[in-house]
Order: structure tokens, then sequence, then C-alpha cells
């Protein structure tokens, strides 16, 4: 389990292999099926808040930032987009397309979201409410955050 309430120190010790894709329950039913998760339980912290993205107008891309402790489950609940991290030294692309599969993303990790097909709906649980000082928006300190020996 993250404790994502533990101090502000900024732990190095992330890397690329703890973003994951994450299996959800799914549950099939002749009327229409149906997926869920838990906290703690399906996905490895306590979801303090839940929010989404919707009506994205064709090339515009989402997120471009990291945070200093947060972890983010994200999941395409309708349509597909594509979900860009980089740890710093290597980048990576994951298509979401199934509303039952969530890509886990740890603090530390640049993120963006582009591709979006229309009508693409994206849900994120994440594991702390929202708090600017969390966020890293400039490119060039997160390479050098994750960077630091």
């Amino acid at each position: 389990m993250v404790n994502a309430h533990y101090g502000k120190s900024l732990n190095k010790s992330i890397i690329m292999n703890d973003v994951r894709l994450i299996d959800l329950p799914k549950i099939l039913d002749e009327r229409g099926n149906l997926s869920f998760f838990e906290s703690d339980k399906h996905i490895p912290f306590v979801i303090n808040r839940t929010y989404w993205i919707y009506d994205v107008p064709g090339g515009q891309v989402r997120g471009g930032h990291a945070y200093k402790e947060l972890y983010e489950l994200i999941i395409s609940l309708s349509g597909s987009f594509d979900v860009v991290i980089d740890d710093g030294k290597d980048e990576k692309t994951y298509s979401l397309n199934r509303s039952y599969q969530g890509l886990l993303i740890p603090k530390l990790i640049w993120r963006k979201l582009e591709n979006f097909s229309t009508n693409a709906l994206c849900l994120i649980a994440s594991s702390l409410p929202y708090d600017e000082e969390d966020y890293i928006r400039d490119y060039k300190l997160f390479k050098t955050l994750v960077n630091e020996k």
C-alpha cells in the first residue's frame, strides 16, 4: 500500500517500472458489464480525489506535469487516449481504451495525455486532494529533481 501522507521528501527510488497497468474486476452480464475498484484493495492507495476529463478538442494535450507525492490511477471509461510517461531519462506511451484497465502512475513521473478520440472520457483517481504545491509543472525543474544525486 502507498502511504501518500508521509513527509514531503522527494524519494528518488520511483522508477519507470513502478508505472503499471492494473486489470480491474470485470463482471460480465448480458444486461451490461460492470467494473469497479476500491481503495487499498484493487489500487495501492486510499482515494482522496476523483475527477474526469472529457470533451477534449482534437489535437489538445492534457497533463504536462508530475507530482511530488501524489499517485494516480487513470482509466479510459469511454473512447481512447494515450498517456505518455517520462521518468526524466526514458519515455513510454500507454494507449488506454478499456474501461476495466487502469494505469497506475506514482509520484515523480511526468505525464501527458494526448490523442483523445471523439467522446473519450478519462477518469482519474488520486491519492491526495488537490494541492497546487504538489505539482511540478516545469519540465526542466522536474528533470533536475529526479536526476539529483
